[in-house]
This record gives structure tokens, C-alpha cells and sequence, in this order.
């Protein structure tokens, strides 16, 4: 979606001002769309017929540049794709979770301390992002809006450093893990056998 959108905005389009629109976004670090993979995504999006080339030119010594615009078929999947991630509600894989839920795996202390040091490692990547965005660079360089979503990755973030450090403080004051029907017992063998509901 995201390059067919880029081209749709921009186009007549080259692939490297795709890709550095792109990089001026950070899109690499939010959308996982790596740099590398733009030409070969432009040349994919024109074999399905999303995508045409238009023109191909090369200039003195450097590799030629071909120029792209969106088709018909290109322009209502952007529309679909757009209109779907807009309207419903997509709960992104989150690797954390998946950890987290085998919280009585590790050690108290050594719980405790992971979270302080993610919620360490969220508050320096928020002060890095609000370095950036108050640069003069970024503000002549991106759209306002791209701006508005740093704000909403910054805002969540302060939510799970907040969240953090006060699973952290509930770890480290001994409160159990487990339901009360199995107090005082902290690790695997606590759990109940999978066939046996509770």
C-alpha cells in the first residue's frame, strides 16, 4: 500500500524518489518497508498490473531510472487497501506478548529488571523522536501528518513505559502470578495440567 500510494501522489515517478520519500518518513522503522526492497517492489506491483512503466532515461553513467505511474487496477487496490486499514481495527504481532506470557519463566528479579530496561529503551527512543521531529531538517522535509503519527507512536509509548514500571513494581512486591486457587506456588509446576479446566 505504501508504495502504491507513493506512486499514486507523486507520479510520474522514479523509483529512488519513492525510496527517498520513504527514508524522509522513517517508513523503514514503522511500515517495514526496507529501502532495498522498493525496486523490487515497484517491478511487482507492474507484473500484477498495479503499476506501468512510463518512461525509462539514463543520465550520463548512472543506471537508468524508469518512471512509473498507478493503473486503474492499481488505483482501486490503493483505494481498498486504504479504506480497510482506515476503518477496521488491526491488532499488530507484538514479539513482546508473546514473551510476557511466559512471565513465570524467568526469575523475579530478573523480570523486573527486563521491564525497567524496556521502559528505559521506550524513553530514549522518544526522546531520539522528539529530537528529530524538532529538527529543522524534518520539519522542512516530511508532511504534517507524518508528524501527527510520530505523535501517536510517542503517546503509546509513554503508556507501555508507564506500564512498565508499574508491572515491574507489582513484580518485585511478590504479588502472585497465578489464580488464587494456586497461591504460593510461582513457577511451572503451579500450572494446571491442560486437561484439567479450573
Amino acid at each position: 500500500m505504501m508504495i502504491l500510494g507513493l506512486v499514486k501522489w507523486m507520479q510520474p515517478v522514479h523509483g529512488y524518489d519513492v525510496r527517498r520519500e520513504l527514508l524522509s518518513w522513517g517508513a523503514e522503522k514503522w511500515a517495514n518497508v526496507q529501502p532495498g526492497s522498493i525496486y523490487h517492489a515497484l517491478r511487482k506491483l507492474t507484473e500484477e498490473g498495479l503499476l506501468r512503466a512510463v518512461a525509462t532515461e539514463q543520465v550520463g553513467g548512472r543506471p537508468a531510472r524508469t518512471s512509473y505511474e498507478v493503473t486503474p487496477k492499481g488505483a482501486d487496490e490503493f483505494e481498498t487497501l486504504l479504506r480497510g486499514l482506515w476503518w477496521q481495527l488491526h491488532e499488530p504481532t507484538d514479539p513482546f506478548a508473546v514473551a510476557f506470557s511466559f512471565l513465570p519463566a524467568l526469575p523475579r528479579d530478573e523480570a523486573a529488571a527486563a521491564l525497567r530496561n524496556r521502559a528505559q529503551l521506550l524513553r530514549a527512543g522518544n526522546e531520539s523522536m522528539r529530537t528529530a521531529l524538532a529538527s529543522e531538517w524534518m520539519r522542512s522535509t516530511r508532511p504534517v501528518h507524518v508528524g501527527w503519527m510520530f505523535e501517536l507512536w510517542s503517546a503509546r509509548a509513554e503508556a507501555e513505559i508507564s506500564w512498565c514500571e508499574r508491572i515491574a513494581d507489582l513484580v518485585e512486591s511478590g504479588m502472585p502470578y497465578l489464580p488464587a486457587g494456586l497461591a504460593g506456588q510461582e513457577d511451572w509446576a503451579g500450572w494446571p495440567e491442560p486437561n484439567n479446566q479450573r
